[in-house]
């Protein structure tokens, strides 16, 4: 298999499941924002490794596969599947907010916004984080036009303030001190 197919040269793209839409249609700017995060975050793991960092972010970029896959999707029903699939549910983001209250723990409590930065490890988190935020909305809008599970909001929601708290954490690790705006 080739990985050029040509079916894309007149703006459109397939979805998964069927169906082809323009290039610029809402429902491929939203899973188009999650493989962005999604590749931001492999820059995230191949900078400075912490390996108790890139294990959480590895598990996350398989969520995010997921997410890609069920916001392709047209069809409500394998929208269905690839959320039990993946797993993504309210256990999941309990697994999330785990992760955050793990990272606060290590962290001096914040008293001031802080500029993005510090170690490369760091500044990339919080690159991730700002992606994370784009994804978030980009899902928002296309909530209104097709339904897709709140779940999914939910996640980016969630996400963005872990890659925060895994920003400072870096930092932290690193013997890095923020600077606060």
């Amino acid at each position: 298999m080739k990985i050029y197919t040509k079916t894309g040269d007149t703006g459109e793209t397939g979805l998964f499941g069927g169906g082809r839409v323009s290039k610029d249609d809402p429902r491929v700017e939203a899973y188009g924002a999650v493989d962005e995060l999604n590749a931001v975050l492999g820059v995230v793991r191949a900078v400075e490794l912490m390996p108790r960092i890139d294990e959480v972010v590895v598990l996350v970029q398989r969520d995010l596969f997921s997410l890609g896959s069920l916001l392709a999707t047209p069809d409500r029903e394998k929208m269905r599947q690839h959320l039990e699939k993946a797993r993504i549910d309210e256990d999941r983001i309990a697994q999330l907010e785990r992760a955050i209250d793990d990272g606060e723990a290590e962290l001096e409590p914040l008293r001031a916004f802080i500029l993005p930065g510090g170690t490369p490890k760091s500044a990339a988190l919080h690159v991730a984080r700002t992606v994370c935020r784009r994804a978030e909305r980009r899902v928002i809008a296309l909530t209104r036009e097709v339904e897709i599970p709140a779940i999914v909001v939910k996640y980016l929601n969630r996400l963005s303030d872990l890659l925060f708290v895994l920003a400072r954490v870096a930092n932290r690790r690193a013997g890095v001190g923020e600077v606060t705006w």
